[in-house]
């Protein structure tokens, strides 16, 4: 290849949109890194998948929507909780499953919550978060409160009969959402190449009347300029909408999973040529908006950050045994 790697794109954000993106999607990445080496000491259990490669997707588009807005995901949930405002602290503690986690360590990795941030789960069940999504949407349809409700899943789940029946009723009701595709290539060790007979995710909507869009969801730009157009027809009565995001996991599906169905080469020319972190990284220098030691001042406060969550999950109590009964009923 004759270009250089992470080839620096043109921006149209902000000074401070392109730090604070940057501060954001280093937490999640820094955040994931320790999430994978404490399940390795086998301080977290249970099912853990993590976001390392996408973190652009959730950033951009949360630069995109209100505070009354909402978020529904799957079970590969952490960087959207933590685009969303979540504390590190609590998310930490309930990978860690312990008390002062978010579901007060009842939920693990793939179910927590917050009503305060309006992150509506994580979710176990492949393509559980679109019709419960689509459910947000209705209400905020019914109450006419002018919100949109992101509801993201994979490009495994798209294939999901559940997301279709959504579909249908989100148009048939013009329905305030906008469902994001996260194409990251791999529906657990299947390539979406060997998958989906129709390989344009972005077209699924196409039989119920859903308009949609691919989108470069490695580049910030990309994502908040197709996000904002998306959530500006949405919100003026004119959805859903479907947006794909071509982005890319570098681990494997689960930390279970040891990614033997790709090459390392593969992952690391996405490393090279198009990580999204890097990329912002690269604009941030060359609008000089930011020195190289600005970057490792900036690197220095998020690890800060993470190993505190860490510290602070390794000391919360368990929860007792009386917990168990809690919570299962209104």
């Amino acid at each position: 290849m004759t270009k250089k790697p992470n080839n620096i794109k043109s921006s149209n954000l902000r000074k401070k949109q392109l730090l604070d993106a940057y501060n954001k999607m280093l937490l999640i990445r820094r955040f994931e890194e320790k999430a994978g080496q404490s399940y390795g000491l086998g301080k977290i259990g249970g099912f853990c998948h993590l976001y390392i490669g996408q973190e652009a997707v959730v950033v951009g588009l949360q630069m995109c929507i209100e505070k009354s807005d909402q978020v529904i995901t799957t079970y590969r949930d952490h960087g959207h909780m933590l685009a969303c405002g979540m504390d590190p602290k609590g998310v930490m503690s309930e990978l860690y499953g312990r008390i002062d986690g978010y579901s007060k360590g009842k939920g693990g990795s793939m179910h927590m919550f917050s009503k305060k941030s309006n992150f509506y789960g994580g979710h176990g069940i492949v393509g559980a978060s679109v019709p419960l999504g689509t459910g947000l949407a209705f209400s905020n349809k019914y109450r006419n409160n002018n919100a949109v409700t992101l509801i993201y899943f994979g490009d495994g789940a798209a294939n999901q009969g559940q997301v279709y029946e959504s579909f249908n009723m989100a148009k048939l009701w013009n329905l305030p959402c906008i469902y994001i595709i996260e194409n990251n290539r791999y529906a657990m060790g299947t390539s979406v190449q060997r998958s989906s007979a129709q390989k344009d995710l972005s077209q699924r909507g196409v039989s119920f009347g859903i308009e949609g869009e691919q989108v470069d969801g490695m580049d910030i730009d990309s994502v908040v300029e197709a996000g904002k157009r998306a959530v500006d027809k949405v919100r003026n009565n004119q959805g859903p909408y479907i947006l794909e995001m071509l982005t890319y996991r570098y681990r494997g599906h689960s930390m279970s999973d040891p990614a033997q169905y790709r090459t390392r080469d593969e992952v690391k020319e996405v490393r090279d040529f198009s990580d999204p972190i890097e990329n912002v990284k690269n604009k941030i220098i060359s609008k000089k908006y930011a020195s190289e030691d600005d970057i490792k001042k900036i690197n220095n406060e998020i690890k800060n950050i993470v190993d505190i969550s860490a510290e602070f999950a390794s000391k919360s109590p368990l929860p007792p045994s009386e917990e168990l009964f809690k919570d299962i009923y209104i």
